[in-house]
């Protein structure tokens, strides 16, 4: 199949798509939330040595990459929300999983503060997940009449 100009990438609505996605992106609430999204996955991945569960290997091996990923997913909406826009509703997901890892991962031997710890976290990330999916959905500011000359 011959690539170039006829290929799907360049079809008019999926441009128009990207375009919409670009101009979402532009909006301060976009980088509001994807810069709290950062911060976020930056604490779950630092929590263990923070509030002083390290001791709970299997937890602190799973915070790290857990909150390395939703760190390296909030670039990537900052810096090309246009192109990974799709992707967003890995975040809501991630929260859940940092909700229920302290039972999973550590099981019985998990403490309150590991608990508290995950599950605020995790709530914060789903909200945000939510927020960044919103982003997306937002319209369009309808240009005005001085807008529409230029």
């Amino acid at each position: 199949m011959a690539t170039g100009a006829t290929g799907m990438e360049h079809h008019p609505d999926i441009a128009a798509l990207r375009d919409r996605y670009e101009i979402a992106a532009e909006n301060p609430v976009a980088h509001v939330v994807d810069g709290f999204m950062f911060l976020t996955g930056l604490y779950l991945a630092i929590s263990p040595w923070v509030v002083g569960f390290s001791n709970l290997r299997n937890l602190t091996v799973n915070n790290l990459i857990v909150g390395i990923a939703l760190a390296l997913l909030a670039v990537g909406l900052a810096s090309a929300h246009g192109r990974t826009h799709g992707v967003t509703w890995v975040a809501p997901l991630i929260g859940v999983w940092a909700i229920i890892a302290p039972w999973v991962m550590s099981g019985h031997v998990a403490t309150t503060r590991t608990i508290w710890n995950n599950v605020v976290t995790g709530a914060v990330a789903i909200a945000l997940g939510v927020g960044a999916m919103s982003v997306g959905a937002m319209r369009r500011p309808r240009a005005t009449t001085r807008q529409r000359i230029r």
